[in-house]
Formats: structure tokens, sequence, C-alpha cells
């Protein structure tokens, strides 16, 4: 009796397909997932071919979402999550709120039930994890305060959601026939048990997961094999995640994400961020496919105007919302239009929010069908407003006098006190950034006794500075107003400790323009970035791989030579 290969199958269709879609959409100048979309929407059940296994799809992208949020959270620091706290936290709530009242709004204009447009407009209110990564990755900003930011905001959404999909089939049975009172108090207790398991679980990760898998890791790595440690890193990975969701009722993609912090305490973490970046590619490319496969393309024959009122809500809506409260909470206007670009798409929550929705009977199936077209579409547009948050930053600062006023308010943190600046700061030394390298810098800085200004788009991170009297000016250091600020035309260095290359050379030219001889150091990941910014800038680049390497020479050289030394 032959044995099932639908496994296979489906694996080998859909990244077969995903690389020639792929190939074609980047040779047509389109990101590659719209290739990978389009794979999955040739092998879906909705076109003419090879169908493949919709649930097998669905299951493999789960992976990839795990993987890939194991992978941010092996660089995302709980002090990074609480650092952000302040604008994450209730943005990401007022935000839910104004994008499901969009959606609500234009629901019941359609004819639908109070219930129905409630859960539509929360399935388009939460971003994707996979394609809010994917377009901050590719931008190089993961690691840079925007990217926090949004990573931070997307944190707190997944967390709404996981309260949203445990309380839904309760408010479902409010509109049955039993009494409110009874409703209501079954109502209070599942959201306190929800609340509950989930702070168990976070609490169980930080006090004990925090020591225990970083050990076994080192346990692991002590044996040798590259296999067991690989092995071991992707078994913590889906094991915690999977553990989480059966236990605790968290999110999968949450619980991974906490895996991933708790394995960062480990000096490993590098190394096994490294290990698994070749498994997150590959099932995040099965993520776009199975979306792709769920896609039904008569919905924008039969729908077309409603489609784009979902693609307006998803894209514009609550991207505008994010925006504002953004700038609401003081921050520049380059933060606010980044994180309004991470928002502005839909992805997995929404699809296990309309599946729950239409399997309890309170989402027609027309609304799912909606909310899938809004994603795959919204998807597909995520890239293009991403490479639209540069000229649209240019064009409102040259358009808008409000804008301009908006960055030039006045705000305590965005300037420096004048008895300092006027009797204390010359000669000083500018660090743009105070992520971890430049808290390193700046601990070194104050070993030596220099004089430093610090230039931070963290709030949160500019009041510590200031309480603990240290010199820190908020803002974006590539912005002439911070670097003026900070007075970088009487200091005789400037150090940019940001990952962001796009900023370092925006704020080399700008610091060169207010003065023309600093001397300027930066950070750089790769060796082809360090030798453009010395060609272009003639400035002086340190690269982390590098700077370990000459570490690790002059101890070799240290030690060789007092032993050789000794033996004399």
């Amino acid at each position: 009796m032959p044995h099932s290969v639908e496994l296979i199958t489906t694996i080998a269709a859909a990244l077969g397909l995903a690389l020639i879609f792929g190939f074609l959409t980047v040779r047509l100048k389109l990101p590659a997932l719209v290739g990978y979309l389009l794979a999955g929407v040739v092998i879906g059940p909705f076109t003419p071919g090879y169908v493949a296994d919709t649930s097998l799809a669905g299951q493999l992208a789960e992976i990839g979402v795990m993987l890939l949020m194991f992978g941010v959270g092996l660089h995302f620091s709980l002090e990074d999550l609480l650092s952000v706290k302040k604008i994450a936290l209730p943005g990401a709530v007022v935000q839910i709120a104004v994008a499901t009242a969009m959606g609500t709004a234009i629901a019941m204009m359609w004819g639908w039930d109070l219930m129905a447009a409630v859960v539509f407009g929360l399935a388009l209110s939460v971003a994707s994890t996979v394609v809010l990564l994917k377009a901050l990755e590719s931008r190089g900003v993961l690691a840079t305060p925007n990217g926090r930011i949004a990573v931070g905001w997307l944190v707190v959404e997944d967390l709404v959601m996981v309260l949203v999909l445990v309380l839904l089939p309760p408010l479902a049975g409010m509109f049955g026939s039993a009494p409110a009172d009874t409703h209501a108090h079954g109502l209070l207790t599942t959201l306190a048990l929800t609340l509950g398991e989930v702070a168990l679980f976070i609490g169980l990760m930080l006090v004990v997961g925090r020591r225990f898998f970083p050990w076994l890791l080192w346990q692991v790595a002590r044996t040798g094999s590259r296999e067991l440690f690989t092995l071991c890193v992707v078994a913590a990975a889906l094991g915690i995640a999977y553990g989480s969701s059966a236990l605790f009722g968290v999110s999968f993609a949450l619980g991974a994400f906490f895996a991933g912090m708790v394995l960062r305490e480990s000096a490993l973490s590098y190394r096994a961020a490294e290990e698994t970046l070749p498994l997150r590619d590959a099932f995040a490319v099965l993520f776009f496919v199975s979306v792709g496969m769920l896609f039904d393309p008569n919905v924008l024959i039969e729908r077309p105007l409603q489609v784009l009122a979902v693609v307006a809500i998803i894209v514009f809506g609550k991207s505008l919302a994010a925006f504002l409260l953004v700038l609401a909470f003081r921050y520049p206007l380059n933060t606010a239009l980044t994180v309004s670009a991470s928002l502005a798409q839909i992805g997995e929550f929404s699809f296990i929010l309309a599946g729950l929705g239409v399997s309890i009977g309170v989402l027609p199936a027309a609304g799912q069908s909606l909310i899938l077209a809004g994603a795959l579409i919204s998807i597909a547009l995520n890239p293009l407003v991403f490479r639209a948050v540069e000229p649209a930053q240019a064009w409102i600062r040259r358009h808008s006098p409000r804008a301009r006023q908006l960055e030039q308010r006045d705000d305590p943190l965005a300037e420096l006190p004048a008895d300092v600046a006027a009797h204390t700061l010359t000669g000083h030394i500018v660090l743009a950034g105070y992520g971890r390298v430049g808290r390193h810098i700046a601990d070194a800085l104050d070993a030596q006794g220099l004089s430093y200004v610090v230039a931070e788009q963290q709030r949160e991170a500019v009041e510590k500075l200031r309480a603990r009297g240290i010199q820190a000016v908020v803002g974006d250091a590539s912005e002439p107003a911070v670097l003026i600020q900070a007075h970088v035309a009487r200091a005789q260095m400037l150090v940019i400790a940001t990952s962001d290359a796009f900023r370092a050379r925006k704020t080399i030219e700008v610091a060169r323009a207010l003065n023309p001889r600093i001397h300027i150091v930066v950070r750089s990941h790769s060796e082809d970035e360090a030798a453009l910014l010395r060609r272009e800038h003639a400035v002086e680049v340190r690269v982390g791989e590098q700077e370990l390497a000459n570490s690790m020479v002059r101890q070799i050289r240290e030690r060789a030579g007092a032993r050789g030394a000794t033996s004399n």
C-alpha cells in the first residue's frame, strides 16, 4: 500500500513555485514576497490545477511564525521591551480600538449585525508578525529605537488578540437565551483566568526560564556537536511555543518570542540565531505561500468596492491612527511614519480570528473572504508603503508648517539646559544612539571622565540619562535640529553607534555641514558598507566582527609576549 506523500508534495510545490514567482517579481523590481503570495494563489483551492493541502501549509506556516518570533526574541531583551512600554502599551490599545471602530462602522453600513461587525473590525486591527519583522529586517532597522517600538507594539497587539480569542465564544453566547448576569459572570471569570494564565506564563519564563534554558544551551554546546546544538535551539523554540499554547493559552508566536528572550541570556545567543536563520527563512516563505492559498480571487470581482474599503482601513485608516498616536507621545516624525508603515497590513491573527468567528456563527463567510483579500493586498503593498516613508517625510516637512512646528515644539528633553550648554560643552563628544553598543561606549567615556552628549530617540532612555546627570537630547541624530541641540559645532568627535546605515550617512552629512573639522567614528555591520562609508565620507568605521578579531589578536600577542618574557 503506497504511503502518503502529501506533506512532501506540499512543501516541494510551495517552495518550488515560490522560487519561480519570487525570482520573476524581483526581476520586475517588485518585492519577492509578492511572488510568494502568487505562488500560494496558484496552488490554492480557488484556481485550476494542482491543489496543495491547505491545512498542512497552514501548520508549516505556523512553524515559520514561531521560528521568526524566536529569532526576534534572541535579539530583544526584557530591557528593550520595558523601554518602549510607555508608548507601545497605550499606543497599541488605542490603535486597535480606533481600527476596530472603523471596521465596525463600515460593516454595519453593509447591514451586518453588531457582533459580526465588531469581529470584522478586530480582524482588521492587528498587524502580521512575519510581515512586520521582514520589513524591519530588510531595512536594517529592527534593532533601532523605531524597530523596538514597532516590535513592542506588536507584542501588545498579540497579547490583546490572545484575550480576544479566548473571550469571543462567551461574548457570542451573550446573544443567546441565558440571563445576562450569567453571561457577565462567565465572561469575568474567563477574563480573570486568561489574565492569570498569561501572567503565570510570563512569570515562569522570566524567573525560571531565564536560568534553566541558557544553562541547558551551554551544556549541549559543551558536547561539541553542532547538530545537537541546532536541535536544542529548535526544540526549545518549538517546545516552549507549543507548551505555552497548550498549558497557558498563549499564542505560538508569543510563546516563541519569550523563548528567544530567555535564551538571549546565554552567551551563545548569537550562535543560536545564526544556526536557525536558514530554517526561519524557509518557513517564512511557507507562511506567505499559505496566505496566498487562502485567497479566493473571485472576491475581487464580486465585491470590489468592499475590498477597496477594507484595504483603505488597513493601509490608511489604522496607519493614520498609529501615526497620530506616536506624534502625540512626542516622538519624531520619522518614528511615527516607520511605526505606521509597519502596521499597514494584517496577517495571521486576523485569519485565526476570522476562522473562529465563522466557526461559532458570528461572522459571515463573506467577512472572512474580505479579510483574506485585505490581508493579501496589504501584505503585497507593505514594502511599497515602507519605500514611501522617506519621500513622505520630506513632503510633509516641506508642505506642512504644523509638522515643522511639532518637531520644534517646546519639549524639555529636546534641548539641553542653557546654562549647561553655555559653560561646559566645548570639545566634547556627541554620541548618536544609546542602544546596547551606545551604552558600552558611554560607560567607557564615564570611566575616562570625558564630556559627552547623547542623542537618542527613546524618550525613556533620555529621561533616565538626565536623572543620572548625563547630558542627553531626544530625537533623531540625522536631523539638524538634534545635532544643533547637542552642540556638535563645538564638539571634537561624533560617535555614531546606531545600526541604521542610511541614517548614519545622513548624520555624517549634517554633522560635517555644522562642523567641517569634526572627527567621526561610525559603527558598521559589514566590510562592504564600511568601505563605502570610508570612500564617500572619509570617516573612521568600526566593524563588529573585525573589532572582535582585533581584540582577540591583541590578547594573543599579550599572552604570547608574557610567556616569552617568562621563558627568557
